[in-house]
This record gives C-alpha cells, structure tokens and sequence, in this order.
C-alpha cells in the first residue's frame, strides 16, 4: 500500500525558524518558493559567467544609482524568498542591513 503524504507548505517565520534549529543550515543551497522549500542546482561555470558579466555591465553601466546583488535572499511575500541570480535594488546607506530586500525595493532581478 502507498501512502501518500500532504504537502506542507511554510512562511518565512518557520523557514527562518528551521535554520535557527539546524534544520537548514546557511551552507544549504535552499529557498523557499510559494511556500515549499526548493533546492537549488548546483551553479556551474557557465552559470557564475553570465552572472559575473550582468554584475560588471550593470556596475559600469549604474555605478551608485542602485544596489548590484547577486544571489541573496529576496523576500516577495511570506511564503517566498528566493535567491536571484542578480537584483538591482533601490540605494541604502545600510545596505539592506536591517532586513532582506522587499518588493518595494526592488528594480530587476533576474
């Protein structure tokens, strides 16, 4: 006989909670997308290429008029906060210190 199990959604409370227990750790290649916890490939060479080259085109091209991150959380609502490969957020003197980017703060991920 098959059991099949419910999936089971989290918010980004639990998901934060679960890296606090040792759940997650930080080193896990994670996110949480629509409320599931999504693993992620592994970032290949050509990958890391077309990353480093978005990053040094939106540097020259942007300078200080926003921030270039690449690969860090993003929280979109509270049941996701993917990991984009590049976002251009709005400036910050704190650099986003006091919290994840939101949505507000956001000008392209890609």
């Amino acid at each position: 006989m098959v059991v099949q199990l419910a999936k089971r959604r989290f918010n980004i409370s639990q998901y934060h909670q679960m890296n606090k227990a040792g759940i997650l750790k930080e080193d896990d290649r994670v996110e949480l997308i629509n409320g599931e916890i999504i693993e992620m490939s592994p970032i290949g060479t050509r990958h890391a290429t077309c990353v480093r080259r978005l990053i040094n085109l939106f540097s020259q091209l942007l300078g200080e008029l926003a921030i270039i991150d690449a690969q860090n959380p993003i929280i979109l609502n509270n049941l996701s906060e993917p990991q984009p490969d590049t976002a251009l957020l709005k400036p910050r003197a704190d650099f986003y210190e006091a919290g994840h980017p939101q949505p507000q703060d956001i000008l392209l991920l890609v």
